[in-house]
């Protein structure tokens, strides 16, 4: 069964840390995926997750280079933005391989554009806007 979380962060320091606390429980396999409008704390979130998981920085946004690759300790993290592309570019790039690894961790955003090529037991997060710079971000853990 899936359990809801659902977070609030009201500055974008909150929601990069929110991303750096839970990131703390990847341990390598985990696809997370993050859907929500524009603006909405997705690459706030993924930057705070990559810090979280030792990544060395600047951590941007892989808007139009789609995927960026990020190696911390024995893992190998993949940052990849498909607000641009679809299932089959992604595909051509070596999804496959990348999300088989597993001690890889990948982190989508705007993954409800591939969602026919994401796997059954990935993570979403869907983020929201309820003020100016309060956000809300709801988790549905993978199942297992």
């Amino acid at each position: 069964m899936i359990s809801k979380n659902i977070f609030t962060t009201i500055s974008f320091k909150q929601t990069q840390k929110l991303g750096e606390i839970l990131a703390k429980e990847l341990r390598g396999g985990e696809i997370v995926c993050l859907t929500g409008e524009l603006g909405s704390g997705k690459t706030t979130f993924a930057q705070g997750m990559l810090r979280g998981l030792g990544a060395k920085g600047p951590y941007t946004s892989p808007t139009f280079v789609v995927i960026k690759h990020y190696k911390a300790e024995s893992r190998n993290i993949y940052h990849i933005d498909a607000y641009r592309v679809g299932s089959k570019d992604i595909l051509d790039l070596g999804w496959e391989e990348i999300v088989s690894g597993k001690n890889n961790i990948v982190i989508v955003e705007w993954a409800e554009r591939i969602k026919s090529i994401i796997p059954k037991d990935a993570i979403w997060f869907g983020f929201g806007h309820l003020e100016k710079n309060k956000r809300k971000i709801l988790c549905l853990p993978r199942k297992n």
